[in-house]
């Protein structure tokens, strides 16, 4: 029984994904050919701003409470909005305590909500 209970401690402790308690350190990177303006993101925990980032360029990093490998993204480029917009995270996991960068890209579309992607890359 000792046993038992030594082995589903070690599964439980093992497969928790609650990183409450993790430094999340995220930040953006614009590998389109475009310009981004008023850059907002939301990891789950409100909105960061990101200001502006030119074609190729990389943001500070901000600490986040919590992110997930995507986000909401809302910016524009020649003063059109254009958004990445989750459904939501069900049955993701958090990301664990580290630096990771969303790189963001744009093609050529105008659709709003079909423009922009995102990936996620652990530094």
């Amino acid at each position: 029984m000792k046993k038992l209970f030594s082995l589903l401690s070690v599964l439980v402790i093992g497969c928790s994904s609650d990183n409450s308690d993790a430094e999340v350190y995220i930040r953006l990177s614009n590998v389109s050919t475009y310009d981004y303006q008023n850059i907002t993101v939301n990891t789950s925990t409100g909105p960061l701003d990101y200001d502006n980032l030119d074609s190729g360029e990389i943001s500070e990093y901000q600490v986040v409470a919590k992110a997930y490998s995507y986000a909401f993204v809302e910016l524009e480029i020649a003063e059109e909005t254009y958004t990445i917009q989750p459904i939501d995270y069900v049955g993701e996991s958090t990301l664990s305590s580290g630096y990771y960068t969303y790189q963001t890209d744009a093609n050529d579309t105008t659709e709003q909500y079909g423009r922009l992607s995102i990936s996620l890359v652990k530094d």
